[in-house]
C-alpha cells in the first residue's frame, strides 16, 4: 500500500511538472498547470490515481507550509509601509465582499451557514497567481500592482480568522454551542501561541547558536522542517486548524534573526507540498459535471469576476485613487483564491453540500484560468479610461472668448526637465537644479510620500508609474529637453529609457546606475549619460582618504551625495 501511494504521488507530481512547464511556456501561472494535471489524473478523467484520500491528507501539509512561509514574511511594519491600501482597503474589501456575497447567496436560496461560507470563500483572491503574473510582467511596482499587493497581503492575514470561521460553521450547533466552540478554540489557540512563543523565542534561537549547528549544515535544515511541520501537527492535535497553527508559528519565528534562513531551508519542502496541494485540488474538478452544468458554472464565474471586480473598484476609488487605477486593481483581484479551496474543503459535507462544493471548486478553477488575461487587460483598461476622461474634460471645458491679459503677461513655463523618481537621489538632483530651473522641473513619482516632499518644494508633480507610456505622455514628455531617471531598479529604468527614446528622441536622458554591472545595459537601452554609483563612491572614498593623508580634512564628517 505504501509503495502504491508513493507511485500515485509520483504520477501526480510528474503530471504537475509537465503541465506546469506547458503553462509557463504559454505565459500562464504554473499553478494552472498543476490544477489541470490533478484533473486529468483524477477520478473524474483518466483515474490514474487511486489513493485519493491519502493524497488529499498529505496535500493538507501544503497549506500549512504555505501559511508558515507567509507568517515568516509577515510583519505589522510591512503593512504600515504599504499605507492605507493594505490596512484600510484590504480590510474593507474583505468585509464588503463577504457581506455582499453572503447576502447574494442567501437571496438565491442558500441557508445562512452556506451563505456565510460562500462570502468567506469569495473574500479571498489568489496571492500566488496575481503576484507571480504581476512580477513576470514587471508591473508589481505600478500603482495598481502596489494596490493589489497591499490588499492581497491583508487577505493572507485574514485567512486565519476565515479558517476559524469555517471551522465553527462546519461544527454547527446552536448559538450557545457555537460560542462555546469558538471560546474553546480561542483558548486552545492562546495556549498554543504561548507554547510557540516559548519555543521559537527562547529555545530555537539557542539551538541555532550551538556550535554543532554551525558545523553540520544538515541540522539547521532538519530543525526548520521540524518546526514547520511540527507546528501544523501540534495545532491539529489540539483541535485547531493546522494552517492556523503553522501561520502563528511562522509569525513568531519571523521576528528572529534566523527567519530568512529558515524560509530558505523549508523552500524545497514547501514547493513539494504546495504543488501536491494544487494538484490534489485539481483532482476535485469534474469536467463532466461542468459540461452538464455550463449555464450554472458560466453564470457563477461571470458573477464572481464582475461582482468582485466592482467591489474592489469601489474600495480603491474610495481611498482616493483614480478610476483607471481602481479598474486595473479590480481586474487583478477579480478571482477566487487558492485558499478558497482550503475553506471549501473545511466546509464540505457540512456547510456545503456536494453540488455546491463542486460548483465552488469548478468556478474557482475557471476564475484562476482567466486571471492572466484579466491582468493583461488591466493597464490597457486604465489607459483607455484615462484617455476618455481627458477627452471628456476637454469637451466640458468652456471655450475661452479671448486672451486673459494676466496670462498673456505671464505665460505658463515650459516643464521640459523631467525628474523620474523623487527618492534621495532625485531630491539631491533637484536641490542642485532648483535655484536656476525650478519652473522648468516636473517630477514623476509613484510613492505618495515622495510626491508630497516634491510639492513641499513647490515643484510640479505627476503621481504615476513612469514605466507606463500614458503617464509619460500626460507629463508632457514630447516637450522634454532633459530627462533624469533616478529610480534604483535597473529593469524599470530600462523600460523608462526605451519609452523616452521612442517618445522624445531629441531629449538628453541621464540615468542612475546603482550597480556597475548594469551600466552597459542602460547605455545600450539609450541613455546618453549613466551615473555609476559604485564608481562615484570609489572616487569619493579616495578623495576622503587623500584628504586624511595630506592632513587637509574637514572639521565634521562629510555627507557627499554619490
Amino acid at each position: 500500500m505504501t509503495w502504491h501511494l508513493l507511485l500515485d504521488i509520483l504520477m501526480l507530481l510528474g503530471a504537475a511538472l509537465v503541465l506546469g512547464v506547458v503553462a509557463e511556456r504559454l505565459r500562464q501561472s504554473a499553478i494552472l498547470g498543476y490544477l489541470v494535471a490533478g484533473t486529468l489524473v483524477g477520478p473524474a478523467a483518466f483515474a490514474l490515481v487511486d489513493s485519493t484520500e491519502e493524497v488529499h491528507a498529505i496535500a493538507e501539509l501544503g497549506v500549512a507550509m504555505l501559511l508558515f512561509s507567509i507568517g515568516l514574511e509577515f510583519s505589522l511594519d510591512r503593512l504600515r509601509r504599504l499605507g492605507s491600501i493594505a490596512l484600510i482597503g484590504g480590510t474593507a474589501q474583505i468585509l464588503l465582499t463577504l457581506v455582499v456575497a453572503a447576502g447574494a447567496a442567501w437571496g438565491l436560496g442558500l441557508g445562512p451557514r452556506a451563505a456565510i461560507g460562500v462570502g468567506a470563500l469569495l473574500a479571498l483572491s489568489s496571492t500566488a497567481c496575481v503576484l507571480r503574473i504581476l512580477s513576470d510582467r514587471g508591473a508589481i511596482d505600478t500603482l495598481y500592482g502596489r494596490n493589489s499587493l497591499g490588499i492581497l497581503l491583508m487577505q493572507d492575514v485574514a485567512v486565519v480568522p476565515l479558517v476559524l470561521l469555517l471551522t465553527v460553521l462546519a461544527r454547527g450547533g446552536s448559538v450557545d454551542q457555537t460560542m462555546a466552540t469558538l471560546g474553546k478554540t480561542l483558548g486552545l489557540g492562546l495556549l498554543l501561541i504561548g507554547a510557540f512563543l516559548l519555543l521559537f523565542r527562547y529555545i530555537a534561537p539557542r539551538l541555532f547558536r550551538l556550535r554543532p549547528w554551525a558545523q553540520n549544515r544538515d541540522l539547521p535544515v532538519l530543525l526548520a522542517i521540524v518546526m514547520a511541520i511540527g507546528s501544523a501537527i501540534a495545532a491539529h492535535e489540539m483541535g485547531i486548524s493546522p494552517a492556523m497553527g503553522a501561520f502563528v508559528a511562522g509569525v513568531l519565528l519571523g521576528e528572529s534573526p534566523f527567519a530568512v534562513q529558515v524560509r530558505a531551508d523549508v523552500a524545497s519542502l514547501r514547493t513539494l507540498f504546495v504543488t501536491l496541494f494544487f494538484a490534489s485540488v485539481g483532482m476535485l474538478g469534474d469536467p463532466g459535471w461542468v459540461a452538464a452544468n455550463v449555464p450554472l458554472v458560466g453564470g457563477t464565474v461571470a458573477a464572481i469576476i464582475i461582482g468582485k471586480g466592482l467591489l474592489v473598484v469601489v474600495v480603491v476609488r474610495a481611498l482616493g485613487h483614480s478610476t483607471g487605477v481602481a479598474m486595473a486593481t479590480g481586474l487583478c483581484l477579480a478571482q477566487a483564491g487558492e485558499f478558497s479551496f482550503v475553506l471549501a474543503k473545511i466546509g464540505r459535507g457540512t456547510v456545503f453540500d456536494e453540488q455546491l462544493f463542486r460548483l465552488i471548486v469548478s468556478s474557482t478553477i475557471l476564475t484562476l484560468f482567466v486571471t492572466p488575461f484579466l491582468i493583461g487587460l488591466a493597464p490597457r483598461v486604465a489607459s483607455a479610461w484615462t484617455r476618455l476622461a481627458v477627452r471628456s474634460s476637454r469637451r466640458a471645458a468652456p471655450t475661452p472668448t479671448g486672451p486673459d491679459p494676466a496670462e498673456a503677461d505671464t505665460p505658463s513655463p515650459k516643464r521640459d526637465i523631467l525628474v523620474i523618481g523623487f527618492g534621495p537621489a532625485g531630491q539631491q538632483a533637484v536641490d542642485h537644479l532648483r535655484s536656476d530651473y525650478a519652473e522648468r522641473i516636473q517630477v514623476i513619482e509613484l510613492n505618495p510620500r515622495n510626491a508630497s516632499d516634491a510639492r513641499l518644494r513647490r515643484l510640479e508633480v505627476q503621481v504615476g508609474d513612469a514605466t507606463r507610456q500614458d503617464v509619460l505622455e500626460h507629463a508632457g514628455i514630447y516637450d522634454a529637453t532633459v530627462i533624469l531617471v533616478t529610480i534604483p531598479d535597473a529593469h524599470a529604468s530600462r523600460t523608462v529609457i526605451h519609452h523616452c527614446r521612442q517618445m522624445a528622441p531629441a531629449a538628453s536622458v541621464v540615468v542612475r546606475a546603482r550597480y556597475h554591472v548594469v551600466r552597459w545595459e542602460l547605455q545600450l537601452a539609450g541613455a546618453l549619460t549613466v551615473v555609476d554609483e559604485e564608481l562615484e563612491l570609489g572616487r569619493a572614498i579616495a578623495t576622503a582618504a587623500r584628504q586624511h593623508l595630506t592632513g587637509v580634512t574637514t572639521d565634521s564628517p562629510t555627507d557627499e551625495a554619490v
